[in-house]
């Protein structure tokens, strides 16, 4: 018996068909988003958007469904009555504000050009004065759950945006009868049965305790957005793992499946990857790395970290608290560099190699010996996720001088990120939360072993790498193996399913002792920059922001 994963990530999404007996990865297909990541201007118009936006189209998501699962059933030759069940994943906080039956507000004609009525990406960072009220007034309220995220709501997450759309088109918000995760939409479209996950509720949305906020508390924050769960929203909860509903005749007829197959209910791309790298219990820090980072460590009891995205009960694992934190910037920050920052004559290099420009940086920067390069850079390009929970931090490189070069500059920002995780590990540590070693998953480690060495020597942690290259995928094709009753729990399929690398990348601990000194001088700008004694990057961005009238 088989069942399909798919991951939709944030430039595409891709599907995962696997041999539920024995995990074997039987086929896979990868539909690129034709609308990509919407932040210049909507498909169609010549109007720019505001600076921060991140939006998408949720055709995409449909077009993914339509392309992927017919390929991989005829690229493995499986027939589709073997197929017992869909899992899905999705980066979150992605949301969108739909009509009653589930059509997108962006589908329909009075609202094509109106940016909010689109999908709001997880790195839509627009809402954060949105953020900041919901976070003030939280304090100024003492709520228990605020604790509970690492003492602030992030610019990315649910309600963030969702006040936002309030506060700034309050005419959208009015026409929209549901505000859903993207996660929920695609079960929806799949099952024609709306569900909520526990998963993105608890991490994105405030849910402690299976409890929303309170209705005084939304109405604190802005007298319209009181009944904000009860008119646009559902207290209903789907643990994961459930099965959400079933395959709709129409989803079969465009995807080549059987009518009634089991749908998983929707799940996080980072919380999916635990169990698919033979994680299920603590110690062991998953981290998905790609574009951003996220970091996954469950524990036996619930503990306060500083600016971590969340814990949950059960929120990634049965019977244990689910901790996440995360990077808003890491294999982003590198594509920056090398696509506006690189001089031709490396590009010229690489040609002549015959690799891309990312590879040969990557091997003219393996040259170079820990602190020889005399740079330090804050990896804040895309905003601060943790342990600062600030979208407004920008980045910083420092130590540059004329005889400095483009190798130097990309190990420097490959060691910025390998900072900006050694500060989460040490909030979580400094909790009493120990973490042994690390697991990587995600598209960047595969391609980048130089990345993976400084991650481990800056750190201090052996590291392992997921067995599989779809990690996420696969961890949502266990997850519909545990819907379909293939396994009884998502524990029982990660003994049989999941995979992990028996290599192990050790420290190097001749590189640990000038990292221990560098990670001093980083942590030292890290605060100074970070925790408001000097906040010129917020007022350069003010001033950005005057002189463009936005």
């Amino acid at each position: 018996m088989y069942t399909i994963g798919i991951d939709f990530g944030t430039e595409s999404g891709r599907a995962l068909l696997v041999d539920a007996r024995d995990g074997r990865e039987v086929a896979t297909a990868v539909h690129a988003y034709k609308n990509g990541v919407i932040d210049e201007h909507l498909p169609g118009s010549a109007k720019p958007l505001p600076p921060d936006w991140a939006l998408q189209d949720p055709n995409d998501y449909l077009d993914v469904l339509r392309h992927t699962i017919p390929a991989v059933l005829r690229e493995s030759g499986v027939p589709a009555e073997q197929v017992a069940g869909i899992g899905i994943d999705f980066t979150a906080c992605t949301m969108l504000p739909v009509k009653r039956d589930g059509t997108p507000l962006c589908f329909l004609e009075q609202w094509r050009n109106v940016p909010h009525a689109w999908v709001k990406l997880w790195k839509h960072h627009a809402a954060q004065p949105q953020a900041d009220r919901i976070n003030a007034v939280a304090r100024q309220r003492g709520e228990y759950w605020l604790e509970r995220y690492g003492g602030k709501i992030s610019s990315e997450w649910f309600f963030s945006k969702a006040l936002q759309i309030l506060q700034e088109a309050p005419d959208v918000y009015a026409a929209a009868d549901r505000l859903i995760e993207a996660a929920d939409w695609i079960v929806w479209q799949l099952t024609g049965v709306e569900t909520r996950n526990a998963c993105t509720a608890g991490y994105k949305a405030m849910v402690q305790d299976e409890t929303f906020p309170s209705t005084d508390y939304f109405a604190a924050l802005d007298p319209r957005f009181a009944d904000v769960v009860d008119t646009r929203m559902s207290r209903r909860l789907v643990p994961l793992g459930a099965r959400a509903g079933d395959l709709t005749e129409e989803m079969a007829r465009q995807t080549g499946l059987r009518p009634g197959i089991a749908v998983a209910v929707a799940n996080v791309d980072a919380h999916v990857t635990v169990p698919a790298v033979k994680v299920t219990g603590p110690g062991r820090m998953v981290m998905i790395v790609g574009t951003s980072i996220c970091h996954m460590l469950v524990g036996e009891h619930v503990q306060p970290v500083e600016g971590m995205c969340g814990v949950v009960k059960d929120g990634i694992l049965p019977g244990y608290y689910g901790y996440e934190a995360g990077q808003s910037g890491v294999g982003d920050i590198f594509a920056w560099f090398v696509d506006h920052a690189v001089p031709p004559e490396y590009h010229d290099a690489a040609r002549a190699a015959g690799v891309d420009l990312h590879k040969y940086l990557e091997t003219e920067a393996a040259r170079q010996r820990p602190g020889e390069s005399g740079l330090l850079a804050l990896d804040w390009w895309n905003g601060n996720r943790s342990t600062l929970v600030d979208a407004d931090l920008t980045g910083l490189l420092i130590g540059a001088t004329l005889a400095t070069r483009a190798p130097e500059i990309y190990r420097a920002l490959i060691e910025a990120t390998a900072f900006g995780t050694r500060t989460i590990i040490d909030a979580f540590e400094q909790r009493g939360l120990d973490i042994h070693n690390l697991v990587f998953a995600g598209g960047l480690p595969e391609k980048n072993p130089l990345l993976v060495q400084i991650y481990a020597d800056v750190t201090g942690k052996p590291i392992y790498l997921a067995g599989s290259a779809q990690a996420s995928a696969l961890g949502s094709a266990m997850h519909a193996a545990v819907a379909a009753g293939i396994y009884p729990t998502i524990e029982a399929a990660a003994q049989v399913m999941g995979k992990l690398q028996e290599t192990v990348i050790h420290p190097i601990p001749k590189h640990r002792a000038i990292y221990e000194r560098l990670y001093v001088e980083y942590t030292a700008l890290y605060d100074y920059f970070g925790r408001g004694a000097n906040d010129v990057m917020k007022r350069l961005k003010q001033i950005k922001r005057e002189i463009r009238g936005e």
